[in-house]
């Protein structure tokens, strides 16, 4: 069974996951970890857990969810998955600053690991992740899901009770509508969805409650 730990970081309140398996093996998926004490309670956690870190997945190159990836590269030796599409993000993280803060910070990047492509299966031990292409936030947005397990991490796409912004720079309404509507058909409504930002929620209640969603 997988364990999910949900960690809150930086100023706009993301959320990076450890997941974790029976044997100790773990992925961490959008660390956003800016500030030194959020870095170090996830750092924490999985050391004194006895955690083994396979992948450092991103659901999509935006600042608030790689502002981490140096810490976990330092520490791990990890070097981030991302969709090829948002890799010019991912290598950018300082000129992201600038235009999202209107702040000159020099911020570290990490090599990215390896590009990742929709249909693709992640393994952690005996636990395997599929990759969903889900453009609209961003071109290379995805998400991560286990059907065995019934969950999903859908990064900025689905929020519980709205969807993401797609005013930013390669965001496309139709296309995040697009993508919700290929996860409705495709996935069981009864999956777990673990967000970027804010509370978990079901595919069910979304369909049903979700002001945004016209399925």
């Amino acid at each position: 069974m997988l364990n999910v730990k949900v960690f809150i970081c930086n100023m706009f309140q993301e959320n990076c996951y450890v997941v974790s398996d029976e044997d100790n093996n773990c992925i961490i998926i959008d660390c956003g970890a800016l500030y030194q004490d959020e870095q170090d309670k996830i750092i924490d956690y999985i050391r004194q857990n006895n955690l083994r870190p396979a992948h450092l997945l991103c659901t999509h190159g935006h600042l608030d969810h790689v502002f981490g990836n140096i810490t976990i590269y330092e520490e791990f030796g990890l070097k981030p998955s991302v969709s090829s599409k948002d890799s010019r993000l991912l290598e950018n993280i300082s000129g992201q600053v600038k235009g999202f803060l209107n702040v000159d910070y020099n911020m570290p990047t990490v090599p990215t690991g390896r590009f990742i492509d929709n249909g693709e299966d992640i393994t952690m031990g005996a636990h395997t992740f599929k990759v969903m292409e889900t453009p609209g936030h961003s071109k290379g947005s995805v998400i991560f899901y286990n059907k065995e397990e019934n969950i999903a991490f859908s990064g900025d796409t689905l929020f519980r009770m709205s969807i993401g912004r797609t005013d930013l720079e390669g965001g496309d309404y139709k296309e995040i509508q697009s993508s919700i509507k290929k996860m409705m058909e495709e996935l069981p409504e009864n999956m777990k969805v673990y967000p970027g930002h804010g509370p978990a929620t079901t595919l069910r209640e979304e369909r049903l409650m979700n002001p945004y969603i016209g399925i």
